[in-house]
């Protein structure tokens, strides 16, 4: 799993918070300075909770008396109209909190609720199911985490920990094998992953000493012939237009793991709801 850090946390709540309150909040303004309030939050849909860590520190950075009580863990199942947790505290703060915390918890729980939604149509096969870069902006560690909870696995963080060496860097380096060696010799010990478009470059791929390869659009017996063609002699990642229709006939073909940029970029967001009880 990605490296999640409480760091990381912060900066997503330092974000989000500067961008909604701005100068500050004129609305939550307008109820007495000693008010109080107790809120409980539901979910209206089934789902896989996800964004604890977000929403408390939401809530501690607003003021903290707010320590949400909750009623279930990251990576649980939700049922519709199931309390999440209820929270009580000063009323301005609580209410200035409410829209962070319910995005950050309506966003990861819808992640994690699509992830654990994939990773069920390939049960029992043995494959691995992997997200991709196509993250939202600044929130790549918490959708990656979100990922795990669901039952799926991370792929690279970013450009970074690992090589992914695509159609131009084998152009650009004037060939697989002249792609492979440089990428051993610039990041000894970092994974190498090739993209490859058939068997003859996945030959070219395993000869050169790559870790593992993605086969790019390849059509299920093309799949099959690659897996029988590598005998477990490295990983076979299989990539592009692969949706819930053909994900598990994908893989049965044997591959090792699938990447799915769906799993984080198509998300929609889990339906929650926050409402005052005094």
């Amino acid at each position: 799993m990605t490296a999640l850090t409480d760091t990381d946390i912060q900066d997503n709540v330092r974000a989000a918070l500067a961008e909604d309150i701005g100068s500050g909040d004129i609305t939550a303004a307008l109820i007495p300075a000693s008010a109080t309030a107790t809120a409980r939050v539901i979910t209206r849909e089934d789902g896989i909770l996800c964004g604890r860590a977000w929403v408390d520190a939401v809530f501690a950075a607003l003021d903290p008396a707010l320590q949400p009580d909750w009623s279930v863990q990251d990576g649980d199942p939700i049922a519709a109209n199931s309390i999440l947790f209820t929270v009580r505290g000063p009323a301005r703060a609580l209410l200035t909190a409410e829209r962070s915390a319910l995005n950050f918890l309506q966003l990861l729980s819808g992640t994690a609720t699509r992830c654990h939604h994939y990773a069920a149509l390939v049960a029992g096969t043995g494959v691995r199911l992997l997200d991709t870069r196509k993250t939202i902006p600044g929130l790549r560690k918490a959708q990656k985490y979100a990922v795990h909870c669901g039952g799926c696995h991370n792929h690279r963080i970013g450009l970074y920990d690992a090589f992914l060496i695509k159609e131009n860097h084998i152009s650009a380096c004037g060939g697989i094998g002249a792609a492979v060696r440089a990428a051993h010799a610039t990041a000894p010990g970092k994974p190498v992953e090739v993209e490859v478009e058939n068997l003859a470059e996945l030959e070219q791929a395993l000869a050169a000493g790559a870790n593992r390869v993605m086969l790019d659009n390849f059509s299920l017996q093309a799949m099959r012939d690659a897996v029988a063609l590598v005998a477990k002699q490295l990983e076979l990642e299989a990539s592009g237009n692969i949706t819930e229709a053909n994900l598990r006939s994908v893989a049965e073909t044997g591959v090792d793991f699938i990447s799915i940029g769906a799993l984080t970029k198509d998300t929609r967001a889990l339906d929650l709801s926050m409402r005052l009880l005094d």
